[in-house]
């Protein structure tokens, strides 16, 4: 259950359209529902600002499709990601949810409205696509509807170059790369926006099957990139999605808007807007 739907429960039990014992109903999903063979989140949209996803390896068809069933019947729960399935798992998955969208080997329910943020997934190669299709998907489950800029590595960077208005008019970039993993380290020299860098298994020999890529992201001359783990498209989308916390048209409560007039009581835990607490930057 997200914010927002706990916020419209409580004013529809407040207006007398739901009834305590419907309340409770609905509450006693929270926050989580044993399955059996899994206890299903409900409550992590509240602590994260997403809802879980379910990664698909390891799991019998019945199980994905069972997962899947339990958090989509759970009203107000936001997009549902099933990710890394094999089409066996995925047939099954939508014959018992209708209506999901198919990416390669993820499959996306009841997608978030689109966000205004532009997001540029850059890869260095055309064997990174897979990757970079996992977390184009996944984005679009958050409501972002992210670009694709394929095959633009450092072997030949006039091709990256001639695609700067792209990367300048971008809002954030994940950069998609095997190899060496230089491509994240370039485009991070490049644009001031939050670049996310993820390392794939693509490569020759000492490529090591993505730990050159992940190690040279680590320790990239430009500074501050995200990095995320080998073919992680999945983790590079929700990194970007923790940018931007609050789903798209929610609005922010008026009274955490504006900043208090000096003097004003602020409820315990919350601070005034536009402070930090020693140590912490603004």
């Amino acid at each position: 259950m997200e914010v927002s739907a706990l916020h419209q429960l409580v004013d529809r039990i407040r207006s007398g359209e739901v009834g305590p014992d419907d309340a409770v109903r609905e509450l006693r999903r929270l926050p989580f529902v044993d399955l059996g063979y899994a206890k299903v989140d409900h409550h992590r949209p509240i602590r994260q600002g997403r809802p879980e996803a379910v990664f698909a390896p390891g799991k019998t068809p019945a199980q994905c499709a069972g997962i899947v069933a339990e958090l989509l019947g759970h009203a107000g729960g936001g997009p549902v990601v099933l990710s890394r399935a094999d089409p066996t798992q995925v047939t099954i998955a939508l014959a018992a949810n209708p209506g999901g969208e198919v990416s390669g080997d993820t499959v996306v329910w009841r997608a978030a409205p689109p966000r205004p943020e532009k997001v540029l997934v850059v890869t260095a190669g055309t064997a990174d696509l897979p990757v970079a299709d996992e977390c184009r998907a996944t984005l679009a489950a958050f409501g972002f509807n992210a670009s694709l800029l394929a095959d633009v590595g450092v072997a030949g960077l006039h091709r990256l170059l001639a695609h700067l208005d792209e990367l300048e008019q971008a809002d954030a970039v994940v950069v998609v790369a095997g190899m060496e993993g230089a491509l994240a380290s370039v485009i991070g020299g490049l644009t001031s926006v939050p670049v996310v860098a993820v390392p794939t298994s693509v490569g020759y020999g000492a490529a090591l099957e993505g730990v050159t890529a992940l190690l040279g992201m680590l320790c990239a001359c430009s500074s501050g990139l995200t990095v995320v783990g080998i073919d992680n498209g999945f983790g590079a989308a929700f990194a970007v999605a923790r940018l931007w916390p609050t789903p798209a048209g929610t609005a922010v409560p008026a009274e955490l808007d504006e900043p208090a007039p000096v003097g004003t009581d602020v409820p315990a835990g919350v601070e005034r807007p536009g402070t930090a607490q020693a140590g912490q930057s603004q």
